[in-house]
């Protein structure tokens, strides 16, 4: 292939790349460090994650994209420019094709803000598919037909809701309530009941190892350490997933009221290929525990984490890239 073309899955957390016909070849923090003084870049990807919250004065470590959108742009086109040097090579005989994914809910502005990073980082060309549509893709749901497709796909700073049919989006509903809101609310529970200051890594865990989105029979138990309120002081408490699950309620909550907000958007001839297919559950806030059952009990349809569910996106992006004329009305070109 004389024209090189790269996917890329621009989340909150991670950022994937995708080559096609090779798969995924790089899966990295979506973390940039900078030197304070001079404003130069210091480290990328899983190096800077390393140095969140560790960071003398002199660096910063951030995240430069958040809740779905640019939150720095300079730091954003480094981000690419190293994912994308990490693909083709410091040399390049041609600049690359692009195709990123993105929220349904941004806006025009929002979206030329990616697409202009892009650019400046090095593409030749930018393809903008919007996540919900990827995520149908990589988890193999067959989109061109003439039938409804729900997808909830749960990230990190956003949750995407949308019905899909003939390759288009037939209603939509994007929240940015996700897993970065769901640690959030760990912890303030934690501080709150328990007089226990944690850290963003240690509610994440604690989502992962005792998190459930409904009560348990036999609930789990985790020791957590963190600093205690009051003395200041190193302190360790016994946590259950019961909390977890009290903790959690309400962000669980505003992401039902999207899907419920989507279905009420749904014409009644998709509807009744809603019931029959189901909801297709995608995106790392989908391996919650019991999350695809809260659903079937609140909405009455039938739900399903889609196999690899982390990876869903990119792999659509990827896909799409690949089979560009098949999907040409689905994405969006930069001319």
């Amino acid at each position: 292939m004389l024209q090189k073309r790269i996917a890329i899955d621009l989340g909150t957390a991670n950022t994937r790349v995708y080559l096609p016909k090779k798969g995924i070849v790089a899966n990295e923090p979506s973390v940039v460090a900078v030197s304070v003084d001079d404003n130069r870049i210091v480290a990328v990807g899983s190096e800077a994650k390393e140095m969140l919250g560790r960071t003398p004065d002199i660096i910063m470590a951030s995240r430069p994209y958040k809740n779905g959108v640019i939150a720095d742009y300079r730091i954003t086109q480094a981000l690419l420019k190293h994912l994308i040097g990490g693909v083709t090579g410091r040399i390049r005989l041609r600049r690359p094709e692009l195709m990123i994914s993105v929220p349904t809910g941004i806006t025009s502005t929002e979206r030329r803000a990616v697409i202009d990073a892009a650019m400046s980082a090095g593409a030749k060309r930018v393809y903008i598919v919007r996540a919900p549509v990827a995520a149908a893709i990589g988890a193999n749901v067959p989109i061109a037909a003439p039938a409804g497709n729900l997808i909830v796909d749960i990230g990190e700073g956003t949750t995407e809701v949308a019905i899909i049919s003939l390759g288009g989006i037939v209603a939509q509903h994007s929240v940015r309530v996700a897993g970065a809101k769901i640690d959030l609310a760990i912890s303030d529970f934690i501080r709150k009941k328990y007089g226990l200051v944690i850290g963003a890594r240690t509610a994440e865990d604690i989502k992962k190892e005792i998190g459930s989105a409904l009560p348990l029979d036999k609930p789990m138990k985790m020791q957590i350490r963190g600093r205690d309120v009051v003395a200041g002081l190193p302190k360790t408490v016994e946590l259950n997933s019961t909390d977890v699950t009290e903790a959690i309620s309400e962000r669980l909550d505003d992401i039902i009221l999207a899907v419920k907000a989507v279905l009420e958007q749904t014409p009644p001839e998709l509807s009744s290929d809603i019931i029959d297919r189901g909801m297709i559950m995608t995106g790392g806030g989908s391996l919650l525990r019991n999350i695809d059952k809260l659903m079937t009990k609140v909405t009455g349809v039938p739900s399903y984490v889609a196999e690899e569910p982390l990876l869903c996106v990119v792999k659509g992006t990827g896909i799409a890239l690949e089979n560009l004329d098949d999907y040409m009305r689905s994405v969006i070109s930069n001319r």
